[in-house]
């Protein structure tokens, strides 16, 4: 059983379907009948379009399972049940849970840059901070929860569209990391805060911003006034709490370096909704392979399963162009690149979701093109012990 049909959801049926052939039949039940490629909904303002869709039937059909348009709303681990919002209960011998995490604006009065709304009106918004006195258009990470890269990418697309309307705009990013996608490592920060000067972007690091009850920002610490016009930030992130299954005080499901739910047999959890502090496509794609190296070897295929090691792979679309990043541990030194850095170079690196976007084979192996490795950030392997000991804004080597 398989709940969700995001990136991790569609990884667990696609390694499943590869490692476990036809030792395992599966069910998919996902609250949609569509596949979002949710990591390009930063281009959707300036391509609308782009965020790229697939009906979700056919694919789990294709791999020779059955699909269920429902949301779960509790699993019963003693008798290895999902129940449904429709009423059903689905039996399952192992589950692999995929519902990412519930998104929340983290800001009453700036925009909110989310996958499942209407895209936001960039043009009108740029108009408008270009009219205020500040002429500042204010570009915001909350303080807990989402993964910072799409700011950045947001700052990059937004002042290639200020030129081109001929608004006259300041873009200022503001930030609790400690320097701009300080988790690379200090020599792929210092790339991306280059690209960000040279486009005239000002980062604003160590801060967040607050907000009062007027709509003003303030910035924290100092508590002085961040003027804007306008203002856009990435939502806040909860866990998706679900009934029946151990979760943290804000909702996110343990698991282990296997991806086993805590105190649950047979049942794993990969994706946002998982207490891994770190939110990425790409390694909710690892969780889900993980997860599903678990539920084959105990099928009996010949598969030695391996635990869940981080290794982040991110693009940093800048416009026409894209910057990989590079930072491997323990050294936490990264590097970063105008060339692409695996293959196929996706948005989202999953090994097997991958390539199937790509239209290749879903159970083609990612591999290295010709030229070198791209973003890498592997992180400590005995991350599950105390997971929050990772700081998703932080460099690699820096605990929380």
């Amino acid at each position: 059983m398989i709940a969700g049909g995001g990136i991790a959801g569609l990884e667990a049926l696609l390694a499943l379907s590869a490692l476990a052939e036809d030792r395992v039949g599966g069910t998919l039940v996902a609250a949609t009948e569509e596949f979002v490629l949710k990591p390009l909904a930063v281009e959707e303002p300036f391509e609308p379009g782009a965020m790229e869709r697939r009906d979700l039937a056919p694919i789990v059909e294709g791999e020779g399972a059955e699909f269920v348009r429902d949301r779960v709303v509790a699993v019963r681990p003693a008798d290895r049940v999902i129940e449904l919002a429709g009423g059903a209960s689905l039996a399952f011998d192992s589950a692999v849970i995929c519902l990412g995490a519930r998104l929340r604006p983290a800001y009453a009065h700036a925009e909110t840059l989310r996958p499942d709304t209407d895209p936001i009106a960039i043009d009108a918004l740029l108009r408008r901070a270009a009219e205020h006195s500040s002429k500042r258009l204010a570009l915001l990470l909350p303080r807990r929860g989402s993964w910072p890269l799409p700011v950045y990418e947001l700052a990059l697309l937004a002042a290639g569209r200020a030129r081109r309307l001929g608004v006259d705009v300041r873009l200022a990013l503001v930030t609790p990391e400690a320097a701009p996608l300080a988790m690379f490592g200090e020599e792929a920060s210092a790339a991306v805060a280059a690209t960000l000067a040279a486009r005239g972007i000002e980062v604003i690091a160590r801060r967040h911003a607050e907000e009062g009850s007027g709509g003003g920002l303030r910035l924290v610490p100092g508590g002085e006034p961040l003027e804007a016009g306008a203002a856009v930030a990435l939502p806040e992130l909860e866990g998706p709490a679900l009934e029946g299954l151990p979760s943290d005080e804000l909702g996110f499901i343990p698991i282990d370096e296997h991806c086993r739910v805590s105190g649950c047999e047979a049942i794993y959890a990969a994706g946002d909704g998982t207490s891994f502090p770190i939110k990425h496509g790409g390694l909710g794609a690892e969780q889900a392979d993980a997860a599903a190296e678990g539920i084959a070897a105990a099928a009996g295929a010949e598969v030695n399963p391996q635990p869940f090691r981080p290794v982040i792979r991110g693009k940093l679309i800048a416009g026409e162009e894209s910057l990989n990043l590079q930072a491997p541990l323990p050294d936490g030194s990264g590097e970063a690149s105008l060339d692409y850095l695996w293959w196929p170079p996706h948005k989202v690196a999953g090994r097997y979701l991958a390539p199937y976007l790509s239209g290749g084979m879903p159970g083609e192996q990612l591999r290295e093109p010709p030229h070198g490795i791209e973003v890498t950030l592997q992180l400590p392997q005995e991350w599950h012990r105390e997971p929050m000991a990772l700081d998703p804004y932080g460099p690699p080597d820096a605990p929380a």
